[in-house]
């Protein structure tokens, strides 16, 4: 896929997430959010290369200008939109998958210092409300909604809404019947 139809999806993307875009053009040239992503790309891209003070530094400047911090490592997918992005930051090891819709003030982070894999995994097409926080190595299933300001420390599965502090998991409203988790596959803290 070529970098002008990836940058077509993500404006695409943006366009149906936010009721206020009013077009092409001011969602190309004003939407941090997407500004933060296609940086984290490139960023990304130069990691993965084994580079490490230039990709960093791309993203420390990134997160000067926009106000969202994505670390060159995390790994994310397509059509990922950050909706009014200041405040959101995505640590090292994160995995955030397609179709993903994130608000302001939203972490994804780090438990402790230990090495390896330390962030939060999620899943295609989730929702993560304002001000919610993803601490740990955990997995968020596949059409899930984390409510704003939701702390979230343990793994949900698919079809869940994930809210309170910590936060508790319920089916989430409109799973299909055959996706729907049994109770068991709940949790409360």
């Amino acid at each position: 896929m070529n970098i002008f139809t990836r940058i077509r999806e993500d404006v695409a993307a943006a366009r149906s997430h936010d009721p206020a875009a009013r077009g092409v053009f001011e969602v190309f040239f004003v939407y941090s959010g997407l500004h933060a992503v296609w940086w984290h790309r490139v960023s990304h891209v130069l990691w993965r290369r084994g580079l490490r003070f230039l990709p960093r530094t791309i993203s420390q400047l990134t997160r000067f200008i926009t106000g969202i911090e994505i670390h060159p490592g995390a790994h994310i997918g397509r059509r990922f939109f950050i909706d009014h992005g200041m405040g959101v930051v995505i640590g090292e090891t994160a995995e955030v998958g397609d179709d993903v819709l994130i608000y302001h003030g939203v972490t994804l982070g780090g438990t402790g210092h230990d090495h390896g894999k330390r962030h939060p995994t999620v899943g295609d097409r989730v929702v993560i409300g304002a001000g919610a926080k993803l601490l740990g190595n955990i997995e968020i299933g596949h059409d899930s909604a984390v409510g704003a300001n939701a702390v979230v420390v343990r793994s949900a599965p698919p079809w869940t809404t994930l809210t309170g502090i910590p936060a508790e998991g319920r089916p989430r409203r409109g799973a299909p019947v055959a996706e729907t988790p049994d109770t068991a596959d709940f949790y409360v803290i």
